[in-house]
């Protein structure tokens, strides 16, 4: 089973860099998986752009803290099946956090978890949650994959070797910032730090730089917004993992920069 997953989606042109990739890469992979939280405006996630996602041919929206961002995903993520947010919030938050799922005949799951470090200390233990839910669907499928959204390498590297040989693929997400570290551990596991984002290259993490320059240089609060008139970069792996065991076979980062003007083609 061939995995395409992209990390997070920053507005319009990440959307917009997302469509260029599966439109060379749709027909030669099994499932696409994609980070979502950033994809709408560049905070949180609306209808519209579920609905703009899911037609460009995406399986699994993952998130993480910026799921809640946009206040309409509170009416709708308790609908869908395949818009998940990180497990490791208490009960009785909306939506869930993992899913089982069937494509070509072939059932997997994926398990969406978010890191504690300089994150949000109201979270529960991502790693013991991992191992409460991996309980349940193993009899299912081995093939299982995980999101782990999380601030530091060190808390993403400790969690990717506890769960080896269990997760298929353990992939990173949200410093929006690409890891040259991918790696297939020494149980089977897939394993990267972080993707990085789709978005517009010349920002900060996706944002137009004025405003977290102000702040880094003056220390006052500022209100980030999405750079659109930059050219974009792509960043996302391909993945291949044994449909019997769920082991991972290989493991490729992809890196692509594009003009505004290619975009224009698809």
């Amino acid at each position: 089973m061939k995995l395409l997953i992209v990390g997070d989606i920053i507005g319009k042109p990440g959307r917009k860099g997302l469509n260029y990739l599966l439109a060379g890469y749709r027909d030669f992979v099994d499932l696409v998986l994609v980070n979502v939280e950033n994809s709408a405006g560049g905070f949180g996630i609306n209808k519209k752009v579920y609905e703009e996602l899911l037609g460009m041919g995406v399986d699994v929206m993952t998130s993480g803290n910026h799921i809640w961002d946009n206040k309409e995903v509170y009416e709708f993520i308790d609908k869908v099946e395949n818009l998940l947010r990180p497990a490791n919030y208490p009960l009785g938050v909306p939506g869930k956090g993992y899913g089982l799922y069937e494509k070509k005949g072939i059932k997997f799951a994926v398990i969406n978890l978010m890191g504690r470090s300089f994150l949000d200390s109201n979270l529960e233990n991502p790693f013991l949650t991992f191992d409460k839910i991996y309980e349940e669907v193993y009899k299912e499928t081995p093939i299982i994959i995980v999101d782990f959204h999380a601030e530091t390498t060190s808390e993403k590297w400790a969690f990717g070797i506890y769960v080896d040989g269990r997760a298929s693929v353990v992939y990173g997400t949200h410093t929006h910032v690409p890891t040259a570290d991918q790696v297939i551990l020494k149980k089977g596991t897939a394993y990267v730090s972080d993707v990085g984002m789709t978005g517009c290259w010349y920002s900060v993490i996706g944002m137009k730089h004025q405003e977290p320059i102000e702040r880094f240089t003056k220390g006052l609060p500022q209100r980030y917004q999405v750079e659109e008139k930059e050219d974009i970069v792509i960043n996302a792996i391909i993945v291949e993992v044994d449909e019997k065991d769920g082991k991972a076979t290989s493991i490729q980062r992809i890196q692509h920069y594009i003009t505004r003007e290619e975009l224009k083609e698809v």
